[in-house]
């Protein structure tokens, strides 16, 4: 399904969140990159899946205008192996809303975890965010922003204008990020905003380095 047929969809629905899968397959088809995921409608089904990725996977609920998955108690990380993604599966199926599926996804290994996002302004259009991520991105505030199109040139200066930058070279054993994947990442969440302008907002968070590659663990795109 292309970006506009996921919109259409969704807001023929009356969704303005899209799902986690729905805001990622958007932002994989402008060049993000995204954790390896598969939907399950049951346990078994979802054990499958994690089979075929790969074990250890995380498990998650996954629907449409479900924004807070972690404080709803819908992801369950970690799971090394079918009895356990099993188990995971029917807590979270208790917890599911109506409609809601299971949402299978690799783990991502890796300490650093920054942030893209993208907020529509009325005045200037799409302001594409980059910065450090994870739970603690609200409080250390370390983020900078430029407005849409962003170049390759403009999202590495990106990097460098945040106060963590060093995270970004080789770190305490761990290997500089391929700052042209990376790049690659904000810039297409720039490009995704004004493909769509149906598309207020955008979170991307976390994107986790895994090794020196940038992926996208988890994703948010909310529709004006």
């Amino acid at each position: 399904m292309t970006p506009a047929e996921i919109i259409k969809n969704a807001r023929a629905q009356g969704s303005r969140t899209l799902s986690e899968h729905q805001s990622k397959q958007i932002l994989a088809a402008y060049g993000v990159p995204v954790t390896a995921e598969r939907l399950a409608a049951d346990a078994d089904t979802a054990a499958q899946a994690a089979a075929e990725i790969g074990f250890p996977v995380a498990l998650k609920g996954n629907a449409p205008d479900l924004a807070h998955k972690t404080e709803a108690g819908l992801v369950e990380i970690g799971l090394a192996d079918a009895d356990a993604v099993r188990a995971a599966a029917a807590r979270l199926m208790a917890k599911l809303p109506p409609g809601g599926t299971l949402l299978v996804q690799e783990m991502a290994s890796g300490k650093r975890e920054f942030l893209i996002g993208m907020a529509r302004d009325a005045q200037y259009g799409p302001c594409v965010t980059f910065g450090l991520g994870g739970i603690f991105a609200e409080a250390l505030n370390d983020t900078v922003l430029r407005l849409a199109p962003v170049s390759e040139r403009d999202a590495l200066a990106m990097m460098d204008d945040i106060r963590a930058k060093a995270l970004l070279g080789p770190y305490r054993g761990m290997a500089a990020v391929d700052r042209i994947a990376l790049a690659q990442a904000i810039i297409g969440v720039g490009a995704a905003a004004l493909a769509h302008p149906e598309i207020a907002e955008i979170d991307v968070n976390p994107v986790i380095i895994a090794g020196d590659r940038p992926v996208a663990v988890d994703a948010l795109v909310v529709l004006a």
